[in-house]
Formats: structure tokens, sequence, C-alpha cells
């Protein structure tokens, strides 16, 4: 009997614990109260679903699992320079209340300097922050392809009080059975992509809009 109150005991103590620090986790998240009505997927050819049909992209797969609006921002073979240019009409005027900034492949395929990269993705984080809404960074990185990427990405995250999508991408680039072409995922690694996505925005959206398959 003593051993089955010190159980219970461990177990309700460890359930406060994890409500402590889920709450100071949201904490630590800019625009946690967010109004905004939608969730933008901003980005390039990942985001835009190149090599799969409509309705195969990631952005499609993530609205399946949410009750809020998901929009696709995604613009094939997009720099960070270009979706700053127009975040203005995809982004900043459509209500979002999380957008997912995912930028930088392009940019490393052209060879731009990653201090340019960065600073664009900072300027995107704080025009859509300024708007109310919370951000989410896409890691972009498959292993050791763009390592570099990682760490910069993690650290704007930090610096901004973003969210950090770590490992979206990862085992899938190197997977011939879930890739369209070199680069870019088919729609079995997209649907990865999207609860990979799922699993790190989830404890910052409201109760009322949580995915509804809560099980994945």
């Amino acid at each position: 009997m003593l051993r089955n109150k010190k159980l219970i005991f461990v177990a309700v103590f460890m359930g406060l614990l994890a409500l402590v620090l889920i709450s100071c986790a949201r904490r630590q998240i800019k625009n946690i109260d967010s109004k905004g009505t939608s969730i933008i997927c901003f980005g390039d050819s990942i985001t835009f679903g190149h090599g799969v049909n409509p309705g195969e992209d990631y952005p499609s797969d993530l609205a399946k699992m949410t009750d809020l609006q998901i929009i696709n921002a995604g613009i094939d073979s997009d720099t960070s320079a270009d979706g700053l240019q127009r975040i203005d009409s995809d982004v900043l005027e459509k209500n979002p209340r999380l957008v997912i900034v995912e930028f930088g492949g392009n940019d490393f395929i052209k060879g731009l300097p990653m201090e340019e990269t960065a600073a664009n993705i900072r300027a995107m984080v704080d025009r859509i922050q300024a708007k109310g809404a919370m951000v989410a960074i896409f890691d972009i990185s498959s292993g050791m392809i763009m390592g570099n990427y990682r760490s910069v990405l993690r650290d704007i995250a930090l610096e901004k009080q973003a969210i950090f999508i770590p490992d979206a991408l990862k085992g899938i680039l190197t997977n011939p059975e879930l890739k369209s072409d070199f680069i870019h995922p088919n729609a079995a690694g997209y649907k990865i992509v999207a609860h990979r996505v799922y699993r790190a925005i989830r404890p910052y959206l409201n109760e009322n809009t949580l995915l509804r398959q809560s099980g994945k």
C-alpha cells in the first residue's frame, strides 16, 4: 500500500513538473497569444511541393490535421531575398497566427553568403513578429547536408524567441524511396515532413485548434 502511494505521488509530481516545463517553454515564444487566424507556410520549393501533385505538399498534409486555415506561400526557386521581397503580400496581409519560415536551400545552391541568408531570415522574423504572429523556423539541413545552416537557424530561433523545427528533412534527402529527385521529397516524404512540423508547432497552438490526429 505504501509503495502504491509513493508511486502515485511520483506520478503526480512528474505530471506537475511537465506542465510547469511546458508553460515555461510557451512563455519563451514571442506572440504565443497571437490572435491570427491562419498558419502560413512560407518558403521555397520544399514548401511549394516541387516534384509532387497538388495536394501532396507538406502544407496540404498539415491542413488535414488542424482546424486553422493553412496557406501555402511557397514559391519554387525562391531565395531568402526573394521571400523578403514578397513578405507583405504573401504573409503579413493574411492575418497569420503562425508563420513557418523555410528558406536557405536556394541560397546554398547559388552560393550566396550564409551571413546574407541569416540577415534576411532575421528580417523576416522581425517583421512577422511585429505583426503579432508567432514564427517557426524550419531546419533545412539533412544530416551532414547543409549542417552549418542548422546551427545558424537554431541560433536565430533562440535569439528571436521563435519555434525551431529541427531535422525536418532528416533521413529523407538520403533515402531514394522518399525523394522525387535529388533534393526534393516525394509524397511520402512530404507526409513525414508534415508530421515533424506538427510535432514542433502543436504545443504553441490553442487547445481548440490542436491537430485532430493527436496520436500521430
